[in-house]
């Protein structure tokens, strides 16, 4: 099966939000009862996985749904300071004039989502946004989207920045390009097995050639 669909996270992998998200996290710390974080510390927690974060904040599992949905509240008011991270824009273009077809499935909301988008000229660029509710959910709405669209798991390659992301595709049988240019460091992403790991935004572009080279080259039965 040749792939159809590029499917992205959004924060860390599309739009530069760790400044913006450090600003609303911090502000929040009193109400949940957790301790600021410094750069240093952010530094740190980058080498953690996804869940390893969630325990070493001491918020407890109950509370997160209640912080994650105050975070993305609070970080539509930081909306107008965050920009695409640099060269991706660029790369997306191309991936989308080749025929590709890109949609996002994030853990944002899909209005932080759109105006972000809307903001720096790119929300022509994606064919669909899935916004999920929770934190390790992705993966049903991978599956959902799935069902929905038609596509099966060959046809469809995810792209992210966490180990929350590479769980998530793997869980849905789908093919994951982790980027090092996001939240988790390369060590801890390289740790997960992800099937791609890249350093670049243009390495997106050589990753889908040589998966659909590889499908061409797969003998038919």
């Amino acid at each position: 099966m040749t792939v159809k669909v590029i499917v992205f996270d959004f924060d860390g992998t599309i739009a530069d939000t760790l400044e913006a998200l450090i600003v609303v996290i911090n502000r929040l710390a009193v109400e949940f009862k957790y301790k600021q974080a410094s750069r240093a510390d952010i530094e740190q927690l980058k080498n953690l996985s996804s869940r390893e974060v969630i325990k070493d904040s001491g918020v407890s599992i109950f509370k997160v749904p209640f912080l994650l949905r105050k975070v993305k509240l609070e970080l539509a008011h930081e909306i107008p300071r965050i920009h695409p991270v640099p060269g991706i824009k660029e790369v997306l273009t191309q991936l989308r004039s080749q025929g590709n077809k890109l949609g996002i499935i994030t853990s944002n909301s899909k209005p932080n989502v759109m105006s972000i988008l809307q903001n720096n000229e790119a929300q022509d660029l994606f064919e669909f946004v899935y916004a999920e509710t929770t934190l390790f959910g992705k993966h049903r709405v991978i599956k959902k989207f799935l069902i929905k669209e038609g596509f099966t798991p060959e046809e469809v390659v995810y792209v992210g920045d966490e180990t929350r992301d590479i769980e998530a595709a793997k869980k849905s049988q789908i093919k994951i390009i982790a980027v090092t240019w996001g939240f988790n460091s390369k060590q801890v992403l390289a740790a997960q097995n992800p099937d791609f790991l890249i350093d670049r935004p243009e390495e997106l572009i050589e990753v889908i050639e040589s998966l659909k080279q590889r499908d061409f080259d797969s003998p038919k039965v």
